[in-house]
């Protein structure tokens, strides 16, 4: 196969990006097969004692096994705290891995199982493998949003996210920025977006009158996503993509660095899409030490972040009131909060910790001390 013309790499300024998608099982494996009429518990008990379970029959079947997986699990963890629901979820994402289904020719071979592009697109070169059932979901659900799109209340168009690719499911740090954009009497000549995912805040900014914004990202999927919307949205036209870490090999300094890091400390290895949501404690340092090389001396940082960490009790060290009482590099100029949502009455985690939470808008400046010697 012409790997340049493959769908799984995009040649992105210079680099060549190859697309994430979820490990495909292509080795010969020992499967118990399941089908319907045997009961969905007989399946739950095949998973908790190690094996593999094959849905054959049809896709339906596979769901009611998560189902009473989730039951007996929710038995299990009754604790209601933020930890033991996260503990749940631990768990319940590595039994339910071993759940599987078998992929012949890019289609889901059980009956009634979804029609899911992402398939052949992301894997061209295999024709016959296993996937684990809740990635299947993953993948049936992005691409319903990828083809339909998702409406975000502060942007003018819908997005399209990319598989694999962050996108917001909550809107109030969204309306906290664009409320301060809109207020905003700062130069608009270039802004950074750290993190940019499926691009809002880029978008935002651009929608505010900024004339170019720098983009950067750990997760190819994300650039690869918005470098295949550039004939589509013209917005992108004034986007500069860069894949790496923080500022990756951005160069420039700007009047205004954007960024909305992951609002809970990790407890464990973080992989994937859950770098978008944990933080280690090595992020904040790094991120303000090389902020302060990259920010104009008017300029301004501008964090979007939450109080979640908190008032879930998992820490009681806000990184950003760190920052300001011990680096001595930013002061801050603004702090805004705005309290969230409800949790959907649809959902069956007991989120009750979110009738404390807020989300939050820092504006940072250099300090007197950081304006005087400059950045090194």
């Amino acid at each position: 196969m012409d790997e340049s013309k493959s769908p799984l790499t995009v040649n992105l300024f210079g680099k060549k990006l190859v697309v994430d998608r979820p490990e495909a099982i292509v080795s010969d494996i020992e499967v118990v097969p399941y089908k319907k009429r045997m009961g969905a518990q007989e399946g739950v008990e095949a998973l908790i004692e190690g094996y593999y379970v094959l849905v054959v029959d049809f896709y339906s079947s596979g769901l009611s096994i998560l189902g009473a997986l989730k039951d007996h699990l929710e038995k299990k963890h009754k604790g209601q705290s933020f930890q033991a629901q996260r503990n749940y979820r631990s768990v319940f994402r590595e039994l339910s891995q071993r759940l599987l289904l078998l992929v012949i020719d890019h289609k889901v071979s059980a009956r009634k199982a979804p029609d899911i592009p992402w398939l052949k697109i992301l894997y061209p070169e295999l024709s016959e493998f296993y996937l684990p059932f809740p990635q299947i979901q993953g993948l049936n659900s992005s691409w319903q949003w990828y083809k339909n799109g998702i409406s975000i209340p502060v942007l003018k168009n819908k997005l399209h996210p990319f598989f694999g690719s962050y996108f917001p499911t909550r809107f109030e740090h969204l309306s906290l920025f664009d409320e301060w954009l809109k207020k905003y009497r700062g130069e608009k000549k270039t802004a950074i977006d750290i993190g940019i995912g499926s691009g809002v805040l880029a978008f935002q900014l651009l929608e505010n009158g900024f004339k170019k914004v720098y983009g950067t990202d750990l997760n190819p999927n994300a650039l690869i996503g918005l470098s295949k919307e550039y004939n589509s949205n013209p917005l992108l036209s004034k986007m500069e993509l860069f894949y790496g870490d923080l500022f990756a090999e951005v160069k420039i300094k700007s009047e205004l660095i954007v960024f909305n890091p992951p609002w809970l400390p990790a407890t464990q290895n973080i992989e994937g899409l859950d770098s978008a949501i944990y933080y280690d404690t090595e992020l904040f340092p790094r991120f303000f030490s090389e902020a302060l090389k990259h920010l104009e001396p008017a300029g301004r940082v501008v964090l979007l972040f939450s109080n979640l960490a908190e008032v879930s009790h998992l820490s009681k060290e806000h990184p950003i009131d760190q920052e300001l009482k011990s680096g001595g590099r930013f002061e801050k100029e603004l702090f805004l909060q705005k309290k969230v949502g409800r949790a959907s009455s649809k959902t069956r985690r007991n989120q009750h910790w979110r009738e404390e939470e807020s989300v939050e808008l820092w504006v940072l400046r250099l300090s007197s001390k950081s304006e005087k010697r400059g950045p090194k």
